[in-house]
């Protein structure tokens, strides 16, 4: 597959960023195969990968090759080859795609890689399946960056509780939060960060407000202390809970969402009407730093939104963006519908790459393998940001896409194609080595495809 350069990388361009990862020719090769092989095989099973793979389809020794390169057993000369220095790299192509916007929207989110039946593999912790049993697993924290025209991996790492390089879930968080600045420190972009209620914590919102950014989050702790605005500049006390009798209606917000109605069995993606009031607050804090002990005090707003006939509690979010007047209710109101395009980059990956099916007995080798799958996420978004190229088209067609007026194709009929192809290209590779081996193709198989090896 190739794509006009003046248009957009090819998978090999894309690819080549990851070069200094390498040591060696061989390491460089089997990396752009695994990756090729993730996005054709669609799953994180080394064997999977291996037959998925063209470059290596045809060889007996591809999925421990594949194997020997993920646990390092064959990378000596690669010491950059693992998680940190992949995603690195991702993330300095995501700051390059976002350079451009005065704006920046980080959306952060913590997602479960689940292992239910897994007994051997490594340092696996506690995660809850959908139905809130407990299974093993890891845990994935992941922030993407969404801009005006863009969006790009701005942070990933796979941890675990039971890991020996593992200090706190919070301290995770607040790692993120350091490395998303840093990353985005050359950036002159306004930048708000989008969060769920696993992120209701004054230490994060403090983190997040010492670099200058604002946030929009979901409040898990209704019973917060906070202090509200009264006559004369006074400031009475209470909780988040007790705010509702002074809430100001400000705006009726209509969204397209995946939502229960009443009397429906299920979700669904439809209309719904959001009414959104908000009440002016205060936050009043202590940080402890080396014994000492430091007040702060953040003007923040307290936004009401209720789903109108769905079954869905009210959500209560917190912000300090100034919300004001009915534009600034409804932007909140966007902003933080727009935090679920973090949970479509892990359903994305689950479903495309199947990061749940990885199998390996080594942490790091896991992470690296994960953070691999990320790159071929970041491929097929760079990919699909322009329809017009007919190699996308092409791609939808192989993905099973229906034209239809005022739709694109999303990334998983894109990866439904580039699966189709790859397997296209392991097959001819299979048939032309077995045709190199044998002179020619047995009678039947030969009759089965009209005599012609397929895209000969």
């Amino acid at each position: 597959m190739e794509l006009a350069t003046d248009q957009c990388h090819t998978l090999g361009l894309y690819l080549a960023r990851f070069d200094a990862t390498c040591g060696d020719q061989r390491t460089r090769y089997t990396l752009g195969q695994t990756v090729q092989g993730i996005l054709g095989g669609q799953s994180l099973r080394c064997a999977q990968i291996a037959r998925s793979a063209p470059g290596l389809a045809a060889t007996d020794s591809s999925e421990q090759r594949i194997r020997d390169m993920v646990h390092g057993n064959t990378t000596k000369n690669s010491p950059d080859l693992d998680e940190q220095h992949i995603i690195q790299r991702l993330v300095q192509r995501g700051v390059e795609m976002l350079s451009t916007d005065d704006e920046i929207w980080v959306a952060a989110d913590t997602s479960d890689l689940r292992k239910p039946y897994a007994s051997k593999m490594p340092d696996l912790m506690d995660v809850r399946e959908l139905d809130g049993t407990l299974v093993p697993g890891y845990r994935v924290m992941t922030a993407l960056g969404l801009g005006k025209s863009a969006r790009g991996l701005l942070y990933h790492h796979l941890f675990s509780s039971t890991s020996a390089d593992f200090l706190s879930e919070p301290h995770e968080v607040l790692n993120a939060i350091e490395s998303v600045s840093a990353a985005l420190t050359p950036v002159p972009a306004v930048v708000t960060w989008l969060i769920d209620r696993g992120f209701d914590s004054i230490a994060i919102w403090h983190r997040i407000w010492q670099h200058r950014h604002h946030l929009v989050g979901r409040v898990r702790d209704l019973g917060r202390i906070v202090f509200r605005p009264t006559a004369h500049e006074r400031w009475e006390r209470t909780v988040i809970m007790n705010l509702e009798p002074h809430l100001q209606p400000l705006a009726s917000v209509q969204a397209e969402m995946e939502v229960q109605m009443e009397g429906q069995k299920r979700r669904y993606r439809q209309a719904v009407t959001a009414q959104v009031s908000t009440v002016k607050a205060q936050l009043r804090y202590t940080i402890t730093v080396d014994k000492k002990h430091h007040q702060f005090k953040q003007d923040v707003w307290i936004v009401h939104v209720a789903l109108t006939g769905t079954v869905h509690e009210p959500w209560w979010l917190i912000t300090d963006w100034p919300v004001v007047t009915p534009d600034d209710a409804q932007r909140v109101f966007r902003m933080y519908c727009a935090r679920w395009a973090a949970e479509d980059g892990y359903k994305f990956i689950k479903e495309c790459f199947g990061w749940e099916e990885v199998q390996l007995l080594d942490l790091d080798a896991i992470r690296l393998l994960v953070a691999l799958a990320w790159v071929a996420a970041g491929f097929l978004y760079e990919l699909g940001v322009t329809w017009d190229w007919a190699e996308v088209q092409l791609l939808a067609r192989l993905g099973g896409y229906v034209p239809h007026k005022g739709r694109k194709p999303g990334k998983i009929a894109l990866c439904r194609g580039l699966q189709r192809l790859h397997d296209s290209m392991s097959t001819l590779a299979l048939l032309n080595q077995y045709k190199a081996e044998h002179g020619d193709l047995p009678p039947r198989i030969k009759a089965l495809i009209g005599g012609r090896l397929p895209l000969e």
